[in-house]
C-alpha cells in the first residue's frame, strides 16, 4: 500500500511538470504543435524503456480488447486540454479542476463498475469527500477575492488621506 501511495504522489507530481513544460513549449508553438510533440516524445521514451524492461513482450498484444487502443487518442485529447485549460485557467486552478475531475469521473466508473472495472459499492461519504475538494477549489479561486478588493480600498483611502 504504501508503494503504491509513493507512486501515485509521484504521478502527481509529474502530471503537474509535464504541464508546466507543455505550458512553456506551447508558448513557443501551436496547441497541437505541443501535443503532437508531447506524445511522440513520449512514445519514443515509453517504446525504449519497455523494449529494455520487456523485451519481446513489449509486442504481446493477444490478451488485449481492442476498445484499449483508444486510449493513446485519450492522451490526445488529454494533452491538448490541459495545455488550453493552463492557457486560460493559469496552471493552479486547471490542475485542481482536472484533478476533481479524475477524481469525479474515477467515483463514477468504480461505482458503476465501468470499463472492465470491479465494482465498488458507492458511498455517500465518498462523494461528500469530492463535494468537499470541490468547496476547496472555489474558495481558494474566489476566497482571496475580497481580501484583494478590501485591500484595494484600504490603499485607495491612505492615498487620499
Amino acid at each position: 500500500m504504501v508503494t503504491g501511495i509513493l507512486l501515485a504522489l509521484l504521478a502527481g507530481s509529474l502530471v503537474s511538470l509535464q504541464t508546466v513544460f507543455n505550458s512553456k513549449v506551447n508558448e513557443k508553438t501551436g496547441s497541437w504543435s505541443t501535443t503532437t510533440m508531447v506524445l511522440f516524445t513520449g512514445f519514443i521514451a515509453s517504446f525504449l524503456i519497455s523494449l529494455l524492461v520487456e523485451g519481446k513482450n513489449t509486442f504481446s498484444f493477444q490478451h488485449m480488447q481492442p476498445w484499449y487502443w483508444v486510449s493513446g487518442a485519450i492522451g490526445v485529447g488529454v494533452v491538448f486540454c490541459l495545455v488550453q485549460g493552463m492557457k486560460l485557467l493559469g496552471p493552479t486552478f486547471a490542475i485542481s479542476i482536472v484533478l476533481t475531475s479524475q477524481l469525479s469521473f474515477a467515483l463514477l466508473f468504480d461505482s458503476m463498475g465501468w470499463l472492465g472495472l470491479e465494482k465498488i459499492p458507492f458511498s455517500w461519504n465518498q462523494l461528500f469527500g469530492v463535494l468537499v475538494i470541490v468547496g476547496g477549489i472555489v474558495l481558494f479561486k474566489f476566497g482571496g477575492s475580497q481580501n484583494k478588493k478590501s485591500e484595494k480600498t484600504r490603499g485607495a483611502l491612505r492615498s487620499d488621506s
